[in-house]
């Protein structure tokens, strides 16, 4: 089930405050967080050494032996060491892939090139190679500045991009064999809650003003059984915040201060939007704007525009902007009461990949910040009752600009955008008979396939060079049918 969390810093009221300028409970964290800290180290590494399951009761029982603490307390550990454990190892997962997909990148652009290299040396090898039709596929050329030819420039390049890729590969067989490590904060207190207890918790209880903690048995002697301080509430302009259900809790040091999180299973919002088949809004998000269009039942499009976005800010402004423009879209998806469908992007592949692209598009991709945008969507679209659908992104903008661009006027953004939305409401999207039958298209098939061969003809066709070009089109099928013949 899907879990919310909510965090503050935590408050220093004035008559809690001691001489030492900090609250009895921020003493008592410290005290804590130093005994939390070793039975997590100790629970990280056992859970390293071990091939099979842990056994939970057992280490459960040696905990509260060996630090003083009691069972909730024990269990709030373990969970919290379990956690890091498993992060960790997907991590180590995510940056090996990471690593290889980058040297299998790497190692295709130097076949590239080495062939690129071998081809024109076998041009230049001819004796009347000036009177050649074909041409060369890399033709010699000298700089005046520098001396130099461009084959030794890119037979430099190549020599360094071996030794990139030998770096590569000698990390990834580092990594695969390495200890795995799990990095354990000092200042960090974890309580698992239970939606049994009363408040959702048995060990820190609190009554929507005043936290009270289940001070462990070990440290009863300073602190008594019970440590109070008032933490107010967690305001929200949409507090989801159940009084009822398991709430877990989790301090922290941040930036020399404590900060206390709450994680619990949000209450349920009243739905607003209608079910996707009475029509929805399709988003189409790019480096500058934010294309929608939302469409009705029959798939028919009724309102369009554009969202537009500044390229180059800073984080904050860019986090600003992001959810300006999720706000605005949350108020259109109210306002015609129906969801939200968006493309399933993951640009992990093409981001390993940049250093064999050029320095604009490495700069585009990398400024682009469509992870961000979504969750925030998500989690706003969530809090206001709008459902979000995602899509498979397909030939979304093949099919916005071939079939609904020029019919009505539209820009590239939101006539991908109408495509998004048809998908996301199973609308088909069937390219006309004469075109089909030109491209050779088995009618058996799906209908990507249809598509897959619209996009390979517009790849080898004259007419189309640039985005701007499918504007000039009136009728695709005319021009399919005279580059066939």
């Amino acid at each position: 089930m899907t879990t919310l969390t909510y965090c503050k810093g935590l408050p220093t009221p004035i008559d809690e405050l001691t001489l030492l300028g900090l609250t009895d409970f921020e003493l008592f964290l410290f005290d804590y967080s130093a005994i939390s800290y070793r039975a997590t180290v100790e629970t990280v590494n056992h859970l390293l050494g071990l091939e099979g399951k842990l056994d939970k009761s057992k280490w459960n029982t040696h905990l509260q032996k060996a630090y003083g603490i009691s069972k909730r307390h024990a269990g709030g550990i373990i969970a919290h060491s379990e956690g890091k454990v498993s992060s960790a190892k997907k991590c180590r997962i995510d940056q090996i892939e990471q690593l290889e997909s980058k040297l299998k990148s790497a190692r295709q652009w130097v076949s590239k090139a080495e062939k690129k290299v071998k081809l024109a040396r076998k041009f230049y090898a001819k004796k009347n190679w000036q009177n050649s039709k074909i041409g060369c596929i890399f033709p010699l050329a000298i700089s005046l500045e520098s001396k130099k030819t461009n084959w030794h420039q890119l037979k430099f390049t190549i020599h360094y991009k071996q030794r990139y890729i030998h770096k590569l590969a000698q990390q990834i067989k580092c990594l695969k064999t390495a200890r795995l490590r799990v990095k354990v904060s000092r200042s960090e207190v974890f309580i698992v809650g239970s939606k049994d207890e009363s408040y959702g918790n048995q060990v820190c209880q609190w009554d929507g003003n005043i936290i009270k903690f289940r001070v462990p048995y070990s440290l009863e002697s300073k602190y008594g059984k019970y440590v109070e301080s008032k933490i107010g509430n967690f305001d929200r302009n949409i507090n989801r915040l159940s009084e009822l259900g398991a709430k877990t809790w989790h301090f922290y040091r941040k930036d020399y201060r404590w900060v206390v999180a709450l994680l619990f299973t949000p209450a349920p919002v009243e739905r607003v939007s209608r079910p996707i088949q009475y029509g929805c809004i399709g988003i189409d998000m790019n480096p500058g704007s934010i294309g929608w269009a939302y469409v009705d039942t029959e798939g028919n499009l009724q309102a369009s525009g554009t969202i537009p976005l500044l390229k180059g800010l800073s984080t904050g402004k860019q986090d600003a902007q992001i959810v300006a423009a999720c706000l605005q879209l949350a108020v259109l998806a109210a306002t015609f009461a129906c969801p939200i469908v968006c493309e399933n992007l993951d640009f992990t592949a093409k981001k390993t990949q940049l250093r064999e692209r050029g320095k604009k598009y490495a700069r585009m991709l990398s400024q682009w910040a469509y992870s961000r945008f979504y969750h925030l969507l998500e989690s706003i679209l969530s809090n206001r009752g709008i459902s979000l659908f995602k899509r498979n992104p397909a030939y979304t903008s093949l099919i916005g600009l071939v079939k609904y661009a020029r019919m009505y006027g539209l820009s590239s953004d939101i006539a991908a955008a109408i495509a998004i939305a048809r998908r996301g409401m199973n609308l088909s999207e069937r390219l006309p008979r004469p075109m089909s039958a030109y491209l050779g298209v088995n009618p058996r098939k799906h209908v990507w396939s249809a598509l897959h061969q619209l996009n390979k003809f517009i790849d080898r066709c004259d007419m189309v060079s640039r985005r701007h070009d499918y504007y000039s089109v009136s009728n695709w099928g005319s021009v399919v049918k005279l580059n066939i013949e």
